[in-house]
C-alpha cells in the first residue's frame, strides 16, 4: 500500500523573495556601522562666553585667560594685577576721608576772601572812629578821661570784633571744604559700589548671548549626528520594510503551493528522509514569518 507525503511550501515567488531576503540580511550583518560619524559631540565655547569669562576674570583683578583652541573652554590665565574693578574707587573714598582731607578742598582764594573783608572791616572801624572823635569835640569831652575811656573801648571792640570776623571767615572755609570732602568721599563709595553691578550686568549679558549662541551651535551638531544616523541606518529600514511586506503577503495567502510525493508502504523514513523532510518544513517562508 502506496503512502502519500505532503510538503507545504509557500508561493514560488514569495519563497523566492525570502531566499532573497535572508541574503540581503546576511550581506547587511556583515557590514559594520561606523558609530564615530553620529557619536554625541559637543559645541566649543564660543567669543561672547569667552568674552563674559574674561570680563569676570578682570573684574576679579586676574590676568588674561587662555582658552584651548579645540574646545575653546579655559586653559590657562596670566598674572593680573591682583585689584579688583572696585578697588580703584575704594582708594579714592579712602583718600577723601581722615583730619587732613580737608586740605584738598580749601580754597585757594580763601585767603583773598579773609583779606579784602578784614580790609573792609579796618576801613568801617577807622570812620566809626573818626565819628567818636567828632562826637566828643563837640561835647568837649575829647583827650579827656571819659573820651580816652570811650576810646579805648572802641579799639579793643574793633580788635575783638576782628578777631571774630576772621575766625568766622576761616571756619567757614574749613567747613565748605569739609563738606567737599564729605561728597567726594560719597560719591567715590558710590561708585565702588555701583561698579560691580554694572560690571556683572555687562557679564550677564555677554553670558546670556554666548549660552544663547551655544545652544544653537549644539543644535546644528545634533542635527548632524541625527542625519548620518539616519543615513546609517536608512538601508536597514528599507530591509526592514521589505521583510514586513513580505510577512503580510504570506499571512494573506489564501493556501499554501501543494506537492506531493509517493513512497512504498513498506518503506520506513531513515533518518535522511526525516531530516531532509524537517529541513523543507523550516525553510518554507511560512515557518519563517509565522
Amino acid at each position: 500500500m502506496a503512502e502519500t507525503v505532503q510538503i507545504s511550501r509557500p508561493a514560488p515567488y514569495l519563497e523566492a523573495a525570502g531566499e532573497k531576503f535572508v541574503d540581503l540580511t546576511s550581506q547587511l550583518a556583515a557590514q559594520p556601522i561606523d558609530t564615530s560619524k553620529f557619536a554625541p559631540t559637543i559645541a566649543g565655547q564660543n567669543v561672547l562666553t569667552q568674552a563674559a569669562q574674561q570680563q569676570a576674570a578682570t573684574q576679579a583683578g586676574l590676568g588674561t585667560l587662555q582658552f584651548d583652541p579645540t574646545t575653546g573652554a579655559v586653559s590657562g590665565i596670566g598674572t593680573g594685577t591682583g585689584v579688583a574693578g572696585y578697588q580703584p574707587f575704594l582708594q579714592a573714598a579712602a583718600a577723601y576721608s581722615g583730619p587732613q582731607a580737608y586740605q584738598q578742598f580749601m580754597s585757594p582764594y580763601q585767603q583773598d576772601v579773609i583779606s579784602t573783608s578784614l580790609s573792609e572791616f579796618d576801613k568801617q572801624r577807622q570812620i566809626a572812629q573818626q565819628q567818636l572823635a567828632g562826637t566828643q569835640i563837640a561835647q568837649g569831652a575829647f583827650g579827656q578821661g571819659r573820651g580816652q575811656i570811650a576810646q579805648g573801648e572802641f579799639a579793643a571792640q574793633s580788635l575783638q570784633d576782628r578777631a571774630l570776623l576772621e575766625a568766622q571767615l576761616r571756619s567757614q572755609g574749613f567747613a565748605q571744604a569739609q563738606q567737599a570732602a564729605a561728597t567726594a568721599q560719597a560719591q567715590q563709595a558710590g561708585l565702588a559700589s555701583l561698579q560691580p553691578s554694572l560690571a556683572q550686568s555687562q557679564i550677564q549679558q555677554l553670558g546670556a548671548a554666548g549660552t544663547s549662541n551655544l545652544a544653537y551651535q549644539q543644535a546644528i551638531l545634533d542635527a548632524a549626528a541625527q542625519g548620518q544616523q539616519m543615513s546609517a541606518y536608512e538601508p536597514y529600514n528599507r530591509l526592514q520594510f521589505l521583510g514586513s511586506a513580505i510577512g503580510q503577503m504570506l499571512s494573506g495567502q489564501p493556501q499554501a503551493y501543494m506537492t506531493s510525493t509517493q513512497a512504498p508502504a513498506a518503506a520506513t523514513a531513515g533518518p535522511l528522509s526525516s531530516a531532509l523532510s524537517s529541513a523543507f518544513g523550516i525553510y518554507g517562508l511560512g515557518s519563517l514569518f509565522r
